[in-house]
């Protein structure tokens, strides 16, 4: 008996996909559930397990062939069948070996981290990825660390080099998303960038004083995003066509607030989405951040994650930057930058004083956003962050 995998409904809006990584070759066996092949959507990382026990008879859809919903990947044969090809197996007794060093990892490491191990002869690489899964930032971590000990490692580059000084990749699907959607919103919003700076003085101090507390009840840490959550929130209660998108030719206005935190993570940049942030207390955000945060970091966001933002916040600070025109999230209308921390001297009363200054950027649709809003609203953010007494005040 013959059973058809095909592939799974990949979620709204996304129709295809493309087959990234082939777990299991005809002829090998499956058991049911163990994972067969991993799909690469716009948006997420699918995995497709095996609906059944038996052997997989034959691959339908190659490594890099773009798929659609419903299409036939693969045959598994169900029944006697299943422990066929292990029978054939035990013959070449050589090639039988590396069978239990294989075996013992039981999951599939990223191609592109497979493809830089090989390149660069490396092995026993310590993965941070879903189930221990290497990823493409673990090998140039491994890389960089390496370097300094091994003094014959360059020549393999050099010797590369001199073969091809240039090297051709296709772009994930997610890459290629990524490139569609912000050129996309640079061409059909008219998109405008308005600054301020804040002095981070009573957050920081704040977050100081309560931060042990917070943690042992909440048993979460209190960071600065929790802060920023409520600052947007605020400011957006006060500006909604910050907080509203365009339909045709309508606005529509959103009376909830789906906050969209951008995350890095080794293959592009997710803007995972905390639903209803308005209604979250800072422990509920710090949270939900976190869960999100870690989803990121191994792969496991779902589409779902990721759907119905109505506002962005994105922290080019966490990577040094002091100043950046961050570009819309279609269909929202606006996203807020925030940047690095770094003391700067400040007339505050007269007096010259070194204080924590932030600069903020808030990008918006002038479309649907005239400036006095756009304005309003980074003031609204910069006050409540100068006074966190406000946001509990709701002033």
């Amino acid at each position: 008996m013959s059973t058809e995998v095909r592939v799974p409904t990949l979620g709204e809006s996304v129709s295809e996909a493309t087959v990234a990584t082939w777990f299991k070759q005809p002829g090998d066996t499956v058991a049911v559930d163990e994972m067969l092949c991993e799909l690469e959507t716009d948006k997420v990382t699918v995995e497709v397990p095996s609906p059944v026990a038996g052997t997989l008879s034959e691959i339908v859809a190659a490594e890099g062939e773009t798929v659609g919903v419903d299409a036939l990947l693969a045959q598994i044969s169900e029944g006697d069948a299943a422990p066929a090809p292990a029978a054939k197996k035990e013959e070449p007794k050589a090639a039988a070996a590396p069978a239990p060093a294989a075996a013992s990892k039981d999951v599939e490491d990223a191609p592109s981290a497979k493809k830089l191990m090989a390149e660069n002869n490396l092995s026993d690489v310590e993965g941070t990825g879903k189930d221990g899964r290497v990823m493409k930032g673990d090998v140039l971590n491994a890389l960089s660390s390496s370097t300094p000990a091994t003094s014959s490692a360059p020549r393999a580059p050099v010797a590369a080099d001199q073969a091809s000084r240039e090297e051709r990749v296709k772009m994930t699907r997610l890459r290629q998303t990524i490139a569609k959607r912000l050129k996309e919103s640079q061409n059909t919003a008219a998109m405008l960038t308005t600054y301020n700076e804040v002095d981070m003085t009573e957050v920081m101090s704040l977050r100081n004083e309560y931060k042990d507390l917070f943690l042992k009840k909440h048993g979460v840490k209190l960071g600065f995003m929790s802060f920023f959550t409520k600052a947007c929130i605020h400011a957006l209660n006060e500006v909604p066509e910050v907080n509203a998108e365009i339909d045709g030719t309508d606005v529509v206005y959103k009376n909830y607030v789906n906050m969209g935190i951008a995350a890095g993570t080794p293959t592009g940049l997710v803007v995972p989405v905390l639903k209803d942030a308005d209604q979250m207390s800072f422990a509920g955000i710090e949270k939900a951040i976190g869960e999100m945060g870690g989803k990121a970091r191994d792969g496991k966001l779902s589409m779902a994650d990721m759907q119905g933002g109505t506002f962005t916040i994105s922290n080019g600070g966490v990577y040094g930057s002091l100043m950046s025109s961050p570009i819309l999230n279609p269909p929202q209308s606006g996203i807020l930058g925030m940047h690095k921390i770094q003391d700067r001297p400040m007339a505050i009363n007269g007096e010259v004083v070194i204080r924590p200054m932030m600069y903020l950027a808030l990008s918006y649709d002038h479309r649907i956003v005239d400036g006095k809003g756009a304005v309003t609203f980074l003031v609204r953010v910069k006050e409540a962050l100068e006074d966190p007494r406000r946001l509990l005040m709701d002033l």
